[in-house]
């Protein structure tokens, strides 16, 4: 684009404009439109987030101070500490506030913003909380019937159906939709594992007459279905996705690596580090610190949803674990009970700051018996 304004001699009265400076836009939209972090998107988000890291803009810098992110900028600053928030306002309030917010020049009145989208996210989170319990009673009845594909719908809120639906396709590892009443119409969102496409399935659904709506690609769909025709369209999802029941409980994890408690440091966090940025196309290696005895665990936050376990291995060193999303999971409650002996542990290692000094964190993915 500016090369064809500058044939057109577009900047002559005009300064022209470094698109560099945009790249932590960039940066922010690949991630968290879950894109794939190859090529050129992979060199956008890793320069894009130098950008960033500047904080040369004021709605950004005003959103990662109220995030609490004041560490080194990653893809998860991204996707779990800017996206969420931004999002949250076109979800359950006003649509306009995460543009105005990055439109916004002023920087108080950016911190006022950023201020009003995280209230906003905290309430997304308890409404989310809330349709999470409903809708997981409901997807373990289905699959207790036998159905190869969850979905659920109620009287839910229509900016969280696409969340619900991505943590229930993490809990059951099957294709799940979540729908709300929106009118005349249960309007929904789902997800997919892979080798099942959804998008084509919902595709199919609505040439054929059932759904009013629908469209998407392999791993997500939207839909539109009458009352009516809900038990029509999970028979279509049922029979089309019939080989999602061959799929076990859980998804399978693939270890990258094994490393032991004194040897997950620093050093190893930094030259991890320099295969980043990470997301889709380029996961995080997933390490694995065997027979580890779990010495001391905590409940962190106000719901204590978020669990703070130290591990200390064969060698003697301790290590730091975390659990998001702990709660009453079968997961939290084998790492809080100390009867079970070693664990292996599965997930990420990454560096955290606090005040000034960096230190190792591992966070958990999943765990077995030693």
């Amino acid at each position: 684009m500016p090369r064809a304004l500058r044939r057109q001699d577009f900047f002559a009265n005009r300064a022209e404009p470094d698109l560099r400076e945009a790249l932590d836009l960039v940066a922010l939209a690949t991630v968290c439109d879950v894109m794939q972090l190859r090529g050129v998107n992979r060199a956008f988000v890793a320069q894009g987030l130098k950008i960033m890291a500047k904080r040369a803009r004021p709605g950004i810098a005003a959103l990662l101070d109220v995030a609490g992110i004041n560490g080194k900028l990653n893809a998860m600053s991204c996707g779990f500490g800017l996206g969420p928030r931004i999002n949250a306002g076109g979800r359950i309030a006003q649509a306009d506030l995460g543009l105005r917010l990055l439109l916004e020049e002023d920087p108080v009145e950016a911190r006022i913003l950023a201020q009003k989208l995280d209230g906003v996210n905290r309430e997304r989170q308890a409404v989310e909380a809330g349709v999470l319990e409903a809708a997981e009673f409901s997807a373990a009845e289905q699959l207790a019937a036998g159905h190869a594909v969850i979905l659920v719908t109620g009287p839910y809120h229509p900016g969280v159906v696409g969340i619900v639906a991505g943590r229930l396709r993490e809990k059951f590892n099957r294709p799940a939709c979540v729908g709300g009443v929106a009118g005349d119409l249960i309007k929904g969102s789902g997800r997919s594992t892979p080798g099942l496409d959804l998008g084509a399935t919902v595709i199919a659904a609505r040439q054929s007459g059932i759904l009013h709506t629908g469209g998407g690609h392999a791993m997500a769909a939207g839909f539109g279905v009458a009352p009516a025709q809900l038990a029509a369209f999970h028979e279509f999802l049922n029979t089309r996705l019939a080989a999602a029941r061959e799929a076990p409980p859980c998804a399978d994890l693939i270890i990258d690596a094994s490393v032991s408690v004194a040897g997950a440091n620093l050093d190893l966090v930094a030259g991890l580090e320099r295969l980043a940025p990470f997301g889709p196309g380029n996961d995080e290696p997933l390490l694995v610190i065997p027979a580890c005895q779990i010495v001391r665990t905590d409940r962190l936050g106000a719901s204590g949803n978020t669990l703070r376990a130290f591990a200390q291995g064969p060698d003697g060193g301790r290590l730091k674990t975390i659990l998001f999303r702990a709660g009453e999971s079968k997961l939290a409650q084998a790492i809080e009970n100390r009867n079970l002996g070693p664990l292996h542990l599965a997930g990420h290692l990454r560096a955290e700051s606090w005040q000034g000094r960096e230190s190792v964190s591992f966070f958990v993915a999943d765990a077995a018996r030693g």
